[in-house]
């Protein structure tokens, strides 16, 4: 049992991007170590290990658990720490040190891959408490709640999820692997038939994607702000092939919910009947779609460590 409230506990995380990414650590620990930082580490041995080693750190005492790597890893260690048998959770205090391609909540903070910024930052200790999601859902089994950070996906996002992961094996680079399941998914023209319902309206009809964001959503929930208690959803539209690569430039820029195609809302609940054939992830975590699914939020549930 760890009784040193200023000792943090490191997760490594050396699957979260390419070969060049995993040889940081050394680095890292080495300045870390530069700083006269308390700290234990362990390393992930793969797919849901993080949140094993997250819920171990919280339920040993552990008050800064500090995660290095991708949105994955981070995902992984809110649902590990958020579960865990820790008598005040709201005492732990997340750092994160992005490592990876798929950084997409540390680039909202202004968090970017200067491993020494980021460590410098968690030394400051500056601390914010934030909102996490949530999808409650049935899994064939037995009911489950899948915490998140970034964003929800139902259909497209989650397609590119599943085509990367499955590409991935391929061509070994997972950046690669984005590209070539945005390159399918662009002559694929993919609608589903969902039904949902948002605050009082519910939402019929065939959709490309509907993306349910705490935080940006790869810039699919562009407005969205992880600690107003809100969430925001975007749903896309049938558009035409043109409209695909002017929504995909607007994407891009941050003009998202300007598309014709996109209608925007601001929400505490989504409750999903049905979404035929779509996948679904949460933070790039492909989870079970057995519907309905609750999506809801919980304000203030977990501490961050905020850059300067």
């Amino acid at each position: 049992m760890n009784t040193d409230p200023n000792r943090w506990g490191i997760i490594y995380n050396p699957k979260a991007g390419t070969r060049k990414v995993q040889k940081r650590w050394k680095e890292i620990k080495e300045y870390i170590e530069s700083k006269q930082v308390a700290f234990d580490y362990v390393q992930s041995e793969g797919f849901g290990t993080v949140e094993v080693l997250a819920r171990a750190y919280a339920s040993e005492g552990y008050r800064i658990i500090v995660v290095v790597g991708g949105d994955g890893a981070l995902n992984d260690a809110i649902n590990g720490i958020l579960t865990s048998s820790a008598e005040q959770i709201s005492d732990i205090a997340i750092g994160i040190i992005p490592n990876g391609i798929g950084n997409d909540f540390a680039r909202y903070w202004d968090l970017n891959l200067d491993y020494k910024e980021a460590v410098d930052w968690i030394i400051n200790n500056r601390r914010k408490k934030i909102d996490v999601g949530y999808c409650s859902y049935y899994d064939a089994h037995k009911h489950e709640r899948r915490y998140f950070l970034n964003a929800l996906n139902i259909g497209l996002g989650a397609r590119i999820v599943k085509i990367t992961d499955q590409t991935k094996r391929f061509w070994g680079v997972k950046f690669l692997s984005y590209l070539a399941s945005l390159f399918l998914l662009f002559f694929e023209h993919k609608l589903y038939r969902v039904h949902l319902k948002i605050n009082d309206e519910h939402v019929r009809g065939r959709v490309m994607t509907v993306c349910v964001g705490n935080a940006s959503g790869y810039g699919q929930t562009p407005s969205a702000v992880p600690y107003n208690g809100w969430l925001d959803v975007s749903v896309i539209y049938r558009p035409e092939p043109l409209q695909i690569l002017s929504g995909l430039w607007m994407l891009i820029q941050g003009r998202i919910l300007n598309h014709k195609m996109v209608k925007s809302y601001r929400t505490k609940m989504v409750r999903v009947y049905k979404a035929r054939n779509a996948a679904v992830d949460v933070d790039g975590r492909i989870i079970p779609s057995h519907y309905p699914l609750e999506v809801g939020i919980q304000s203030e549930a977990i501490t961050l460590i905020i850059p300067n």
